[in-house]
């Protein structure tokens, strides 16, 4: 591990060099890329010297404590030598964790699908609680949002969403969003108040450069069609609408968020981007990128990854046996205590084959 920090040290060094000479700042992709490259290195870098001067310190109080004779002194050493052997042993874990793998796709935005599962208009209703959730989770975070496409119930409900979401590290926190949620509740419908179970399923995708998929044109069937429900008085006037088919996947993306048919047809082939390199990161690595089917699930209440039960206030999170008795906070927004306990299991995981 300290051959391979010592190794990053010097390379950040020797960046450091480059990024001020003028022939590499006149080639400014080379430069950005020595920029961005650093900043990677930097929290690394930071660490470990933060490792290193608590290591020093350490030597030196073990040393004060065996040539001093001064009773008070020595007190103070052993102090000392308490507290900077348990701060090297924090940065320790904390460079190990800094040394993980990096998701390439960590920084990326995200295209986050909801579609409702088992369970009929509570579940669509349901998949509008979740939408909200982490709408509001975005609005936190001060990440952009935008709805590409809805199909609701008329009722309050919806049958499938899908949206994307802009920000700074949106995917490092939402990809473990992915899976089926569950919610357990007495419907509104329910005049004998029992308490019944429904789910829908949540996808989250990174958002795909077109340098990442290699797409053919000839592959994708497109079709115009008339947007239904509300978006403006040309909505239902004009074939704005756009439905993508990659006939060698099946794929199939709409939007109709747009008036305009040209955006439309631009936001349905980023999302089909986006489901095709989730297909090919999985033919990749099928261990490490779950099977988009089984990441979403069939929408069956068995598959969950996490339950809202409504009569008691609390969300349980089944992967790492996490529950919280504060639901409205969570479907408000209030994601982060679920998400850091996720984060952090998958870090243990990881160190296991460190």
């Amino acid at each position: 591990m300290f051959d391979k920090l010592d190794f990053i040290v010097e390379k950040y060094e020797e960046m450091s060099m480059k990024v001020s000479d003028p022939e590499i700042i006149a080639n400014q992709p080379v430069w950005q890329k020595y920029i961005k490259d650093m900043g990677e290195m930097e929290p690394i870098v930071k660490k470990y010297e933060e490792y290193k001067k608590a290591k020093d310190g350490l030597r030196d109080a073990k040393e004060i404590l065996e040539m001093e004779s001064d009773e008070e002194m020595r007190d103070l050493a052993k102090m000392e030598i308490n507290e900077l052997e348990e701060a090297v042993e924090v940065f320790e874990a904390e460079l190990k964790v800094l040394l993980l793998p990096k998701d390439p796709n960590d920084e990326k935005n995200v295209i986050l699908e909801v579609r409702a599962g088992t369970g009929g208009d509570e579940a669509a209703l349901f998949g509008q609680d979740l939408l909200r959730m982490y709408l509001r989770y975005a609005e936190r975070n001060r990440w952009k949002t935008e709805i590409m496409d809805i199909n609701d119930t008329g009722i309050g409900g919806i049958k499938e969403a899908v949206v994307i979401i802009k920000g700074k590290g949106a995917y490092s926190r939402l990809k473990y969003e992915s899976g089926v949620h569950r919610v357990q509740r007495v419907p509104e419908t329910e005049s004998a108040g029992r308490v019944h179970t429904s789910a829908a399923t949540i996808a989250v995708l990174p958002e795909v450069d077109d340098v990442e998929v290699d797409l053919n044109p000839n592959d994708v069937r497109v079709d115009v069609y008339r947007a239904s429900g509300n978006g403006g008085q040309c909505v239902n006037t004009t074939d704005s609408a756009v439905r993508l088919t990659h006939e060698p996947t099946g794929l199939v993306v709409t939007c109709q968020d747009e008036k305009s048919q040209i955006k439309n047809k631009e936001k349905a082939f980023k999302v089909l981007k986006a489901r095709l390199y989730d297909l090919m990161l999985q033919e990749q690595n099928k261990e490490i990128s779950e099977a988009r089917k089984s990441q979403v699930g069939s929408g069956d209440r068995s598959e969950r990854i996490r339950t809202y039960n409504f009569p008691q206030g609390r969300v349980s999170e089944h992967r790492i046996n996490l529950t919280l008795y504060k639901l409205n906070a969570i479907l408000d927004g209030d994601l982060d205590e679920i998400i850091d306990g996720l984060i952090t299991h998958d870090q243990a995981e990881k160190m296991k084959n460190f």
